[in-house]
């Protein structure tokens, strides 16, 4: 049986950063590489709960579900997988964060361990975020 494992009952995620211009200057070119679009940059104090800073990422016309949140501390052992449609997305993904100075920690590769069509590849982020990029099929 071919499962569907793309789907996710996460509606958006925070991600706290120390800088928030190192971080966008980072992820803009590495997510428009596998069709993620800065959509958003809220000022800080736009309303009275958001004191910071905010830069809004997700798919074009839809909505912004993953957000960089300026003057926050990155978490210990943090990690953020995006599904992507094709391994050689994964790829694309890999080198365009190595390209904007990611660290390699997996190439892209066949990953069993998690499920027979697991493709990943691993970067450390400048911030030391252990990002993914993840293909399920086949």
């Amino acid at each position: 049986m071919n499962l569907d494992r793309s789907g996710s009952r996460i509606d958006h995620l925070n991600v706290a950063v120390p800088d928030l211009a190192t971080a966008v200057a980072f992820y803009e070119p590495v997510l428009a590489s596998i069709g993620i679009s800065k959509m958003l940059e809220i000022p800080p104090n736009a309303t009275p709960n958001q004191p910071t800073a905010m830069t809004g990422f997700g798919l074009a016309g839809v909505k912004p579900y993953f957000w960089l949140i300026d003057g926050g501390t990155v978490g210990t052992n943090m990690h953020l997988a995006f599904t992507v449609d094709t391994r050689d997305d994964v790829t694309t993904f890999y080198r365009a964060a190595l390209d904007a100075g990611a660290t390699s920690l997996l190439v892209p590769a066949m990953h069993p361990e998690y499920h027979d069509d697991y493709y990943g590849a691993f970067v450390l982020d400048p911030h030391g975020i252990n990002l993914e990029a993840v293909c399920h099929r086949s």
